[in-house]
């Protein structure tokens, strides 16, 4: 995503709390900063991508009294929408502005700047970032601060009970004696066909259980939807039953691939195993 607001003929200055991945970065022309106060102290807009609404919260704090008054803060991050809402106010009360802008597409979404982008926010703060996010995918403004997350929510339970389902589907194959590559094959083109059963449903019969996507990041995405269902008085019955799906592999298989829903049904279902490839485990 930073390659290409390069690439784009943005000015881009970048700060990492691991410095040696900015290297590729500097090589591409970008300004390096030894802290995160050094690298918003001049900027316009400043963009955050991190690993969780904790991680997030730690940074702003760390650079907030660095952000100069009317800048915009947009953080792509996955967090909770309580979360998005918090580093809002906190934001504003220090004279900056705030759009919480969520992504799905994975790395080949972020490489080929085709990103599905959900961004919550003022009209004014995102007609004021829509430049930016159009280099990296396609932004839809979906509703005021938080709701950028909250449609990632829903992107991520789609995600997360279809490919549950994919790996329900290819385990009654194996178990009612069909081929499960062949099933797959078959039921493609017709109502069931996704792009989770294309990519996801390989990735099982693969058993390529090589993160893409990580399970502890869709496990956290679950509890994350069961919360906001939980603060609107929703009960949620398939994203529970999915929730706990994940949670059963969270400890052992933190940084499998998503797909690993499959070995988490294997596990209830002692015997049968779809396919007979050795597991590919990160």
């Amino acid at each position: 995503m930073a390659a290409r607001l390069l690439a784009g003929g943005f000015a881009l200055t970048v700060w990492n709390r691991s410095p040696d991945k900015t290297t590729p970065l500097l090589e591409l022309g970008a300004r390096g900063a030894v802290t995160a106060g050094e690298a918003v102290r001049h900027a316009d807009i400043i963009i955050t991508m991190l690993d969780s609404g904790p991680v997030v919260a730690d940074v702003i704090a760390a650079a907030v009294s660095d952000i100069a008054p009317g800048a915009l803060v947009i953080d792509m991050s996955s967090t909770a929408q309580s979360e998005a809402v918090a580093l809002d106010s906190k934001l504003r009360s220090a004279g900056a502005m705030f759009v919480d802008a969520p992504v799905s597409g994975g790395v080949a979404g972020a490489q080929a700047g085709t990103l599905a982008i959900m961004a919550g926010g003022s009209i004014a703060d995102y007609a004021r970032a829509e430049a930016v996010l159009r280099v990296l995918g396609n932004p839809t403004r979906v509703g005021p601060v938080g709701c950028g997350q909250l449609a990632k929510l829903c992107n991520q339970l789609i995600v997360g009970g279809t490919i549950s389902i994919v790996a329900e589907a290819l385990l009654l194959a194996q178990a009612g004696g069909a081929d499960p590559g062949a099933v797959r094959a078959a039921i493609r083109g017709g109502f069931a066909e996704s792009r989770i059963l294309e990519v996801h449903g390989q990735r099982m019969l693969d058993r390529n259980f090589i993160p893409g996507g990580q399970v502890r990041s869709q496990a956290k995405d679950m509890e994350n939807i069961l919360n906001a269902a939980q603060a609107s008085g929703l009960q949620l019955p398939i994203t529970e039953v999915v929730t706990t799906l994940y949670r059963s592999i969270l400890e052992a298989l933190p940084h499998a691939d998503q797909a690993a829903a499959l070995l988490a049904l294997e596990q209830r279902n002692a015997g049968i195993r779809v396919g007979a490839a050795p597991d590919q485990l990160p």
